[in-house]
């Protein structure tokens, strides 16, 4: 269940030498993670009001494998790898057409409004298949 996003690159992602500034791969991810639980059929703002549940990145590992340049036209391919009750490990990759230039392991956890340890809802693991 892999979902893929696209991604432009502009002028304002990339830095002197004309390649993509290695921070903005983890904004390209993070709007692919963001598309991805939509995609699923859900509201992360819904989840917040009504279950008090919101997410944050604990943990990326990421390696940089080739350098996108502006105007290029990525897709950011995200999919579920493993599941527990408050945390999400993710596999996102960066393509550029048959190249992939970035890859990243990314483990969310499921925090309290408060920003104590929660659980991952129920909707989301329902809407994920079977890890």
């Amino acid at each position: 269940m892999t979902h893929v996003h696209p991604v432009r690159v502009y002028y304002e992602d990339t830095d002197l030498a004309g390649i993509v500034y290695y921070a903005n791969y983890l904004k390209f991810i993070e709007r692919g993670r963001s598309e991805w639980v939509r995609a699923l059929g859900l509201d992360q703002a819904r989840l917040k009001a009504e279950e008090g549940v919101v997410f944050a990145v604990r943990r990326v590992e990421a390696d940089y494998l080739s350098p996108a340049r502006f105007d290029d036209l990525l897709e950011v391919c995200t999919a579920p790898e493993s599941l527990t009750g408050a945390r999400i490990v993710l596999m996102q990759d960066v393509w550029r057409g048959a190249e992939r230039l970035f890859s990243a392991r990314v483990t969310l956890v499921a925090l309290t409004a408060a920003g104590t340890p929660g659980r991952i809802p129920r909707r989301l693991r329902d809407a994920l298949p079977e890890l």
